[in-house]
């Protein structure tokens, strides 16, 4: 049995959840409303403020599915009612960030800035100007969405200049000249 996926996901007050064929889920609640068609074949079973996930054997694929449906269900709940947030941070003489009305601007070394669209459901702030916070109630989009700020200069390990996670370490290495 799964760890995970035999625990059930308790709604808090304020938070509605419908399940509807095909296990297609809308969760809403105080931040907002989040939809996604969990997989078919598992049996999600709702009581009055719990929601249980039920696998119909104990094929592998179903083991597999198990513990995924569970907590994809648990972070739409989470999402609605706190909502995710990723922390980047900016090193580098020069390297800055700012929010210009829907856009984010990332100056960080190249000949020209780099101006990345918000996509719809996610806010970005920039309280520093080398500190980017992404919220949001998708937990996926906030993640990725943070994932493809880090990219555009990942941290490097000789001086450490890139876009790096607050609570990222990075092994910085040895030059040539022994400087560090």
């Amino acid at each position: 049995m799964s760890r995970i996926g035999k625990q059930p996901v308790t709604i808090p007050s304020g938070v509605t959840v419908e399940i509807k064929a095909g296990n297609t889920v809308t969760v809403k609640g105080p931040k907002g409303e989040l939809t996604k068609q969990l997989h078919p074949e598992m049996i999600l079973e709702q009581t009055e403020n719990q929601v249980a996930v039920k696998r119909p054997s104990d094929a592998k694929k179903h083991r597999e599915l198990h513990g995924l449906t569970r907590s994809l269900l648990a972070n739409m709940i989470e999402g609605v009612t706190k909502g995710f947030e990723k922390h980047l941070e900016i090193k580098g003489v020069g390297y800055r960030a700012a929010k210009q009305g829907n856009k984010l601007v990332l100056n960080v070394g190249y000949s020209h800035p780099v101006e990345m669209e918000l996509p719809k459901g996610i806010e970005v702030e920039v309280p520093a100007p080398t500190k980017i916070s992404v919220k949001g109630m998708d937990k996926q989009l906030v993640g990725e969405f943070a994932a493809n700020i880090r990219a555009v200069r990942k941290p490097e390990p000789y001086l450490g200049k890139g876009i790096r996670y607050a609570d990222e370490v990075v092994r910085r290495k040895a030059g040539k000249g022994g400087k560090v």
